[in-house]
């Protein structure tokens, strides 16, 4: 079997990896991450000096943590900076276009709303059932009415971040390394190894950063598995777009990217014994996603 060629459940990333193996040379994919980097720290950098110097006091603190709605805002939309990066790379080194890290765009969106719509259906059964409370009370953070007036804008900044980062992910590291290797152990560990890595931050979630970055390992290869099944990015952006809609404006923490939370969960990010039981519930809600997914691809 030739190294690009994909393995029983995963013929379908076959057609996604077509592009990238005209090219798959390691040396294209370092110089195109390479590029990324260069990209994104050199834009944030731009960015991070200009709400300094033209907001009011505090804004450097606010941007960092997200802390205020404009200042989350800023954050999310920055990781346009990501997916600038990736085409550029793709096209100089790959010589491809961002649109083929997608995947076919008719099915990537119709597969995209397949599975948000499922999964919202989901999380309303899941509200439906007992137990009707989340212990202690959550704490108000915007009004509805302030809260519904940014959610477009709010959903518009969540849509670019998630997209960036499968796009960076499971689309240009994902596809890249399997156009030179065929094992899933490799294009699909690597890049999850990467993602739980940069979830990695012990000074923000203190005793809880290893299960955090367990957790995203696993999102990781979930979502890895989700593209590799279906063939484009449609699903995977889905259930990351589902997720980071729940837990930066449903219910987030409030010293920790918080800004746009309809309501703040009444403890820190710090506070590990509080928040872990949550993270134990985060990681049965995310299976139960990719699952729903998996039932959602297979109609």
């Amino acid at each position: 079997m030739n190294t690009r060629e994909q393995p029983g459940a995963y013929k379908c990333h076959q057609h996604l990896i077509e592009d990238a193996s005209r090219h798959p040379e390691i040396w294209r994919l370092l110089a195109g991450l390479t590029l990324v980097a260069v990209v994104v720290v050199t834009l944030n950098a731009i960015l991070f000096a200009t709400v300094v110097s033209l907001g009011p006091p505090g804004s450097a603190a606010a941007f960092l943590t997200g802390s205020s709605p404009f200042a989350l805002l800023i954050v999310l939309a920055s990781f346009i900076f990501a997916t600038l990066g990736v085409a550029l790379g793709a096209r100089l080194f790959q010589h491809r276009s961002l649109s083929s890290i997608v995947g076919n765009q008719s099915i990537a969106l119709r597969q995209f709303w397949r599975v948000l719509r499922a999964l919202l259906i989901l999380s309303f059964v899941i509200l439906a059932l007992p137990p009707y409370d989340l212990g202690e009370p959550l704490l108000v953070n915007l009004g509805w009415s302030k809260w519904l007036l940014l959610l477009p804008l709010s959903l518009g900044a969540v849509f670019i971040q998630t997209s960036a980062e499968e796009i960076l992910f499971r689309g240009y590291l994902q596809q890249s390394l399997a156009a030179r290797f065929r094992s899933p152990v490799i294009w699909m560990g690597l890049p999850s190894i990467l993602f739980a890595a940069g979830h990695y931050s012990p000074a923000t979630v203190g005793d809880n950063a290893i299960l955090i970055s367990i957790w995203a390992l696993t999102f990781g290869f979930l979502t890895a598995d989700l593209t590799a099944r279906a063939g484009t990015l449609g699903p995977a952006i889905a259930l990351h777009f589902f997720n980071n809609f729940a837990a930066l404006l449903v219910i987030s923490l409030p010293d920790n990217l918080g800004g746009l939370a309809l309501f703040h969960l009444p403890y820190e990010a710090s506070d590990a014994d509080a928040l872990r039981p949550w993270l134990f519930v985060d990681f049965a809600l995310m299976v139960v996603g990719w699952l729903t997914a998996r039932l959602v691809l297979r109609r």
